[in-house]
């Protein structure tokens, strides 16, 4: 007989920080993701599409900052430590004219880990990990992976990290890693958060309050 899983309570997050300039931009793609597969910690290159979409945010901040009148010199740029967030930088940074390699690394930035389920697609999880699907199906926000990371335990680290922001910053990380950002920002309801659209193509801007994508 198949397990019926309840989801856990709803919550609305809390609106930690109201920074008056940040930039997120999710790292270009990878094999994998294209591929559907669940990459976490997983130090997994970007592809030539990648590539391109990171190159294309470059030129859409740089057309964006000059339409502002502001100097990328004077933001604090960050990246998670995982190798196709620092390639992203890189050519993010190379296309705004800057040094490809000044940039700082956070930890806390990195990608939720799936544990065990790195590198596999849920279609390869499906026949022996069939309970544990139906659970993250009904609360995807609490759902622990085996030796992974929930979202609520990645909104703690983020969190964490976003209280810091006291200057603009133009940040580099991951699909998980922005939608809790946004999830925080915007004071959102945890059932929503896993379910935010993070693209790969786009540069989202948060001023005023708001996110904006450019």
């Amino acid at each position: 007989m198949t397990k019926v899983f309840s989801p856990g309570p709803n919550i609305r997050l809390p609106r930690i920080h109201d920074p008056a300039l940040l930039v997120f931009v999710r790292h270009g793609q990878t094999d994998w993701n294209r591929e559907g597969r669940m990459q976490g910690h997983r130090d997994i290159p970007l592809n030539d599409t990648g590539r391109e979409q990171a190159a294309g945010n470059g030129e859409r901040l740089r057309a964006f900052l000059e339409e502002e009148g502001l100097d990328p010199a004077g933001f604090d740029f960050v990246s998670s430590p995982l190798g196709r967030t620092r390639s992203t930088m890189e050519l993010l940074r190379s296309g705004l004219g800057l040094p490809a390699g000044d940039y700082r690394l956070e930890q806390r930035l990195a990608e939720l880990t799936f544990g065990e389920w790195e590198g596999f697609t849920f279609e390869d999880l499906a026949d022996d990990e069939q309970e544990r699907l139906l659970h993250r199906r009904a609360d995807k926000w609490r759902f622990t992976p085996p030796r992974g990371e929930s979202y609520e335990m990645l909104a703690e680290r983020v969190g964490a990290w976003l209280k810091t922001v006291s200057k603009p910053t133009v940040v580099v990380s991951h699909g998980g890693v922005f939608r809790v950002v946004r999830g925080l920002l915007e004071g959102l309801e945890s059932v929503h958060v896993p379910k935010l659209d993070a693209p790969q193509d786009k540069v989202f801007v948060w001023r005023d309050s708001r996110f904006a994508g450019i």
